[in-house]
């Protein structure tokens, strides 16, 4: 039976602190619907028991932001891969925060590796919902991939703001991402 919250609890902030993966779905108001599988360390903060932020880094697409652009809704999830069962899924609002806002530096300031940051999306909970998560499968985590954080370090500043440009601008829909304008 799931269990629904309007913040998140002590239990809640140890479990999302233990997890490997996140994964994070956002939508337009028309359009494809995106999910996200999220990893790498020292990327998602939780700043109190409703405020996340959490740290992107470009990639091949630019699909949350241009989606939070039209509708500000962002569902992250985490599931136990190992240990006692639970999918633990937070309802949020959220939207992107870039190198041009005000709030980027304070933002940012909380992240230890800032190269090839986005955006940082600031993220209200609105609900928490615990469920049990019997069915999800037992998995052996063995580390993090190091192909992208790699290929971070061999390529310039300008370089990841070349490849933004180039994909990063619109959306696999077309939509507009708002990366280097307001």
């Amino acid at each position: 039976m799931a269990n629904i919250t309007d913040k998140l609890s002590p239990i809640d902030i140890e479990f999302i602190e233990n997890q490997k993966i996140f994964f994070v779905t956002t939508a337009p108001k028309n359009g494809k619907i995106n999910l996200s599988p999220k990893g790498l360390d020292d990327t998602f903060k939780i700043i109190d028991e409703n405020k996340i932020l959490w740290l992107n880094y470009f990639g091949s697409g630019n699909e949350t932001a241009a989606h939070l652009l039209e509708d500000n809704r962002m569902t992250i999830m985490f599931c136990a891969f190992e240990g006692e069962p639970n999918i633990l899924r937070l309802y949020c609002k959220a939207k992107a925060i870039h190198v041009r806002d005000a709030l980027w530096e304070e933002y940012i300031s909380y992240f230890e590796v800032k190269r090839a940051a986005r955006q940082v999306f600031e993220v209200t909970i609105e609900n928490v919902n615990n469920s049990c998560g019997m069915g999800v499968p037992l998995y052996d985590f063995i580390g993090q991939r190091d192909d992208l954080t790699n290929y971070y370090d061999r390529t310039t500043k300008e370089e990841h703001i070349a490849y933004m440009k180039k994909k990063n601008q619109i959306s696999f829909d077309g939509k507009d991402t708002k990366l280097f304008e307001d």
